[in-house]
């Protein structure tokens, strides 16, 4: 069985930046969400647990680097017995596999826009991803 799960990963600055800051990823305002098919509907997701960092240097930006860890017992579909499902040995195997983590390797800017390459850890399984990101703004707060 194959599982695709595109991710979506909006990250919002959590204060003012100044050369070379490290973020912390905050869980209120970040979302590690999903869309997959399935029969004949999209099925929408997202993970609520997520923590992490974000090294970044507005100056250079395509220095940055992303490391983030997603909580599997976070999953949220809207319906609570898909959830335990997905939750349990025949899908993601929370307690064998707590968590997923990504950790970026390459940033690609294009204006406000970037593509954040790098590694997903899922199940045990390692792969290379990339994620479309946009940056929203900066700023106290």
């Amino acid at each position: 069985m194959r599982l695709t799960i595109p991710l979506f990963l909006l990250l919002l600055s959590l204060g003012a930046v100044s050369n070379a800051d490290t973020l912390k990823i905050d869980p209120v305002h970040s979302t590690v969400g999903f869309k997959i098919r399935h029969l004949f509907a999209n099925v929408t997701g997202r993970f609520t647990d997520v923590s992490g960092a974000i090294d970044v240097d507005p100056a250079h930006p395509e220095t940055a680097s992303v490391d983030a860890t997603i909580a599997i017992k976070s999953i949220d579909t809207a319906n609570a017995m898909r959830d335990k499902d997905l939750r349990g040995a025949n899908f993601f195997d929370a307690d064998q596999f707590p968590t997923m983590t990504f950790k970026s390797t390459k940033v690609a800017v294009s204006g406000q826009e970037a593509d954040v390459t790098g590694d997903l850890t899922l199940h045990g399984v390692t792969k290379p991803v990339t994620l479309h990101v946009t940056f929203l703004g900066k700023g106290p707060g």
